[in-house]
């Protein structure tokens, strides 16, 4: 609840740094539920995150739907994606093939969005139109505030959901030991390729939000430095788990900003505070928080297994 009152406590730019986190923490979630949860080796979530952010600023500019319409069509065709990149895995395709495929994918994208000037902008990128809601543009922070943060929780109690469900358990499951667990009559195929989509679904929606705060989308906006961070924001949050994706996400989209106080040397605090993280916490900084409040964390991790 008190998220609702936090623009009231920022300023503008303050304001932006924390929009940009909540696309984070659904990137986030997006990816570690495939390399934590399912347990694949998979770097297609900078593919779904493009296509959910093109698709929002082609239906927005050229088709002129309403930007708040598109956030859902966005997570479709991101799932979509989804559903393509799990393909290979389907076929066998594991470990380090998996993920040589999936970054081929994510390539293959950024490639279409470049040499497809008509439709995307090629190299120029797309705009967005200017649009209002309830008489607010929606270039506003606080109203893409209060979007933002309704899709992301909508996202994220959604995703918790399905990994507390029957299904959650099959796709750990998988992760543990994918034979043992096709020999117990669960189709393990069905679970990968669910598990993909949704991955897609919740990074495509983020794409679209992404989309609306930047105001131009551009393909360099998912090449492989957004990979490698949201990588980071997995492993330093911790594997596989939901809370671990938002503690990362806010952490790593903090931390830059932070950093420009050091001209010249944020790439070398930021590689050292993600090191230190990560020597010191193996399990990311859901363990740290299990140390912290064991009660309640380990009723949450109890939930969410």
């Amino acid at each position: 609840m008190l998220l609702l009152f936090l623009p009231l406590a920022t300023n503008a730019y303050t304001q932006f740094i924390v929009n940009g986190m909540l696309i984070s923490v659904l990137v986030t979630l997006g990816f570690t539920l495939v390399i934590g949860n399912l347990g694949q080796l998979a770097f297609a979530n900078t593919a779904f995150f493009g296509i959910g952010a093109y698709a929002s600023a082609i239906l927005s500019a050229k088709l002129g739907l309403p930007w708040i319409a598109t956030i859902p069509l966005a997570g479709a065709l991101g799932a979509l994606g989804g559903f393509l990149a799990s393909s290979a895995a389907l076929r066998g395709i594991r470990s380090y093939y998996l993920a040589i495929i999936t970054l081929a994918f994510g390539e293959l994208m950024r490639w279409a969005y470049l040499h497809s000037k008509p439709l995307t902008g090629g190299t120029d990128g797309l705009p967005l139109p200017r649009e209002a809601m309830f008489g607010i543009s929606l270039s506003d922070d606080t109203l893409k505030f209060y979007i933002f943060l309704g899709v992301t929780v909508l996202l994220v109690k959604a995703t918790l959901n399905l990994m507390r469900s029957r299904f959650g358990r099959a796709v750990m499951a998988v992760r543990e030991n994918e034979i043992a667990t096709a020999s117990l009559a669960i189709p393990t195929a069905r679970v990968i390729l669910v598990s993909f989509i949704w991955s897609g679904f919740v990074v495509g929606c983020a794409g679209a939000l992404f989309a609306r705060h930047v105001g131009h989308v551009f393909p360099e906006s998912f090449g492989m430095l957004h990979l490698i961070a949201s990588f980071a924001m997995v492993l330093v949050g911790g594997l596989g788990s939901v809370l671990g994706a938002v503690l990362g996400a806010v952490l790593l989209t903090a931390l830059p900003e932070y950093l420009r106080a050091f001209p010249g040397m944020e790439e070398l605090f930021f590689g050292l505070i993600v090191a230190a993280v990560l020597v010191t916490m193996p399990m990311g900084l859901a363990s740290l928080l299990r140390r912290l409040s064991p009660i309640f964390v380990e009723r949450y991790y109890r939930e969410e297994s």
